[in-house]
C-alpha cells in the first residue's frame, strides 16, 4: 500500500471522477440500505467467470467487475487501458501500472463521507467510524447489541471440514494455519502473485480461496476436496484414504507451500538462491545452532540449520530422559535405560533436554579443526533465531525395530511460554546443566495460540485441534462439529503439536 499518491490517479481526476466513484462506494463498498446490499448481492460478480469470491475488483474507468486473485481485472486493465480499479470490499484503489494499492487524499474524503452516509442509514452516529471502544463504552454496547460494533462472542473465521475419509489428520493443521494472525494478513490481502503455469496446480492459490471461505460468514461446514486432491498431487506419500500423521502432512504442507511461494515477488531473490523470503519462511523458519567442543583443545565448531518445527523427545521412550525437574536427583545425561523426570513432566523439562549439552562418546569421534585428528566431542542445540511461530512436535508416536507403540505420558504446556533459557545467547547462564533466572527479553515471549490432539492408538485413532480465537476464548475443532472450550479443556488435553506465537507481533 502506497500513501505517498500515484501520478495515475492524478491524471484519473483530471476527468469528472466523483460521481462514479461516489456510486461505487455508495452501491457496493459501504452500502447502507438493505435494497443496497441486496443490489450489492446480486451484481456483484466476476464479469468473465461469473465468481462471487477472488477479492472483486471495479474498474474505476467503466463497467466491468473482474477477479483479483485469478487476475481477470488485470487482464481487463491491459486490454482497455484502464489502470484503475477498486476493492469492492474494502474501497481501496490499485494501480496496475504501479502494481500496488495507492493512497489520495480526495478519494479517502469521498470514501469516508459515504461510510458516514451508510452508518447514518443503519442507525449509527459519526462516533463509531475509527472507534476503539472503552471498557464502560464495552459494557454499554453490551446491554445494547442493536448498536454493537464489535462482539466478545464473535466467530467469525470459525467453519467446520468436512472429513472425507480418514482426513481429520488434515483438517485439524488447517485449522491451525487458517489462525494464525500473519499467515491470514497474507492471504486475506492478496499479496501472493502466482508464477505457476496453471495456478489450478498451486497450493497458495488453494490456501488463498480457502482462507476466503473460512472468513466469508458462512457457518455451513467447508469441503476441502480441492485442497486433498492438491496434496495428493505434490505430497504422494500422502495419498490415499489411509490413516496419516498430522505432523507429516504439518512438514508436507509447509513445503509444497514454500516451494509454490518462490515465485512470488516476494519469494526467492534472484540475486542471493539460498535466501527465501516467501510469507511461509517469514513466519515458521527459524535458526538451530549446533556447537561442537571439542574435549581435548575445548575448539568450537558452531553450525546453523533452519528449522520449521521443533521435535522433543518424551518420558517413556526407548531414548534415555535427563531428570531436569529440580527436586530431581542427578543422572547421566546417556546412560542406562529411559530416566523420568521427578514430578509431572513440562514443556520446559522436553526444552530443557533438547537443549543440553550431549556427550558423543568414542563411537562417534568428530574431526577436530583445532587437533586435526578425531576426538570425543560434546553437542549442544540452542535457538539462534525464534520464528515468529513457534511449532513444538511432542515425539508421542515410536517407531523402532523393537516396537511400535504411542507415549501417552502427560506434558503440561503453558498458555504463555519465554523461549529466552533456550537462545543461543542464554548459554553462559547455565551451570551444571541448569538454568539460572535472569533477564527476559518481550521478544522471546511466545503465546498459546492452537493444540492438536490425538486420541486413540497407534493403529486406530483421531485428531482433533483447540483454536484460539480471541484472547482466553477456545473453540474445539472436531471436523465439521466446533464447541466452545475453556481454557481448562486446552491444558488438560494430551497435546500432540503445540503452535505458539510471538507477543510482540500479536494483536486482538
Amino acid at each position: 500500500m502506497s500513501f505517498s499518491g500515484c501520478p495515475h490517479v492524478s491524471s484519473f481526476k483530471q476527468e469528472p471522477w466523483r460521481q462514479s466513484v461516489r456510486m461505487l462506494y455508495q452501491w457496493f463498498v459501504w452500502c447502507g440500505p438493505v435494497d443496497a446490499r441486496r443490489r450489492k448481492a446480486r451484481s456483484c460478480v466476476c464479469h468473465l467467470c461469473g465468481a462471487h469470491f477472488g477479492r472483486l475488483h471495479a474498474c474505476l474507468h467503466c463497467i466491468y467487475f473482474g477477479c483479483f486473485a485469478r487476475r481477470h481485472i488485470h487482464e481487463h486493465a491491459k486490454a482497455k487501458r484502464h489502470p484503475l480499479s477498486m476493492d469492492l470490499y474494502h474501497g481501496t484503489v490499485f494501480c496496475l501500472l504501479c502494481q500496488d494499492y495507492v493512497y489520495d487524499r480526495d478519494l479517502e474524503l469521498v470514501s469516508r463521507e459515504e461510510q458516514r452516509r451508510a452508518w447514518r442509514l443503519q442507525g449509527f452516529g459519526d462516533r463509531y467510524i475509527g472507534w476503539e471502544p472503552s471498557r464502560r463504552e464495552l459494557e454499554l454496547l453490551k446491554q445494547n447489541p442493536k448498536r454493537r460494533k464489535i462482539s466478545a462472542n464473535c466467530t467469525v473465521g470459525l467453519r467446520g471440514l468436512v472429513n472425507l475419509g480418514n482426513t481429520c489428520f488434515m483438517n485439524c493443521i488447517v485449522q491451525a494455519l487458517t489462525h494464525t494472525p500473519l499467515l491470514r494478513d497474507f492471504f486475506l490481502s492478496d499479496r501472493h502473485r502466482c508464477g505457476m503455469p496453471s495456478p489450478e496446480a498451486c497450493l497458495v492459490c488453494e490456501m488463498c480461496r480457502l482462507f476466503q471461505e473460512f472468513y466469508s460468514g458462512f457457518r455451513s461446514p467447508h469441503i476441502p476436496y480441492r485442497l486433498l486432491h492438491l496434496v495428493w498431487t505434490h505430497a504422494r506419500h500422502l495419498a490415499g484414504y489411509e490413516q496419516q500423521d498430522a505432523h507429516e502432512f504439518l512438514i508436507a504442507a509447509l513445503d509444497v507451500l514454500h516451494r509454490h511461494c518462490k515465485g512470488d515477488a516476494n519469494g526467492k531473490r534472484s540475486n542471493n538462491p539460498n535466501h527465501c523470503n516467501c510469507i511461509i519462511d517469514q513466519i515458521f523458519t527459524g535458526g538451530l545452532q549446533s556447537d561442537v567442543t571439542c574435549q581435548v583443545c575445548q575448539g568450537v565448531s558452531t553450525t546453523i540449520d533452519p528449522f520449521w518445527d521443533i521435535s522433543l523427545d518424551l518420558p517413556g521412550s526407548s531414548s534415555p530422559f535427563w531428570p531436569l525437574s529440580p527436586t530431581a536427583e542427578s543422572g547421566i545425561p546417556n546412560g542406562g535405560g529411559p530416566l523420568i523426570p521427578a514430578g509431572p513432566t513440562t514443556l520446559n523439562d522436553c526444552l530443557r533436554r533438547f537443549t543440553r549439552p550431549e556427550h558423543l562418546g568414542s563411537s562417534a569421534k568428530i574431526k577436530c579443526n583445532g587437533c586435526h585428528s578425531y576426538q570425543e566431542s560434546t553437542k549442544q542445540l540452542t535457538m539462534r533465531k525464534l520464528p515468529i511461530v513457534a511449532c513444538f512436535h511432542l515425539k508421542r508416536f515410536e517407531h523402532s525395530a523393537r516396537l511400535r507403540r504411542k507415549i501417552s505420558t502427560y506434558v503440561s504446556f503453558p498458555l504463555e511460554l519465554d523461549m529466552t533459557p533456550f537462545m543461543a545467547s542464554s548459554k553462559d547462564s547455565r551451570v551444571n546443566g541448569q538454568y539460572q533466572t535472569g533477564e527476559s527479553t518481550n521478544e522471546n515471549k511466545y503465546s498459546l495460540f492452537a493444540v492438536v490432539n490425538h486420541q486413540g492408538t497407534l493403529e486406530s485413532g483421531h485428531y482433533t485441534s483447540f483454536i484460539r480465537l480471541h484472547r482466553d476464548q477456545w473453540f474445539k475443532c472436531d471436523d465439521a462439529v466446533i464447541t466452545r472450550a475453556s481454557v481448562t479443556d486446552v491444558l488438560d488435553s494430551e497435546g500432540y503439536l503445540l503452535f505458539y506465537h510471538k507477543q510482540i507481533l500479536e494483536y486482538e
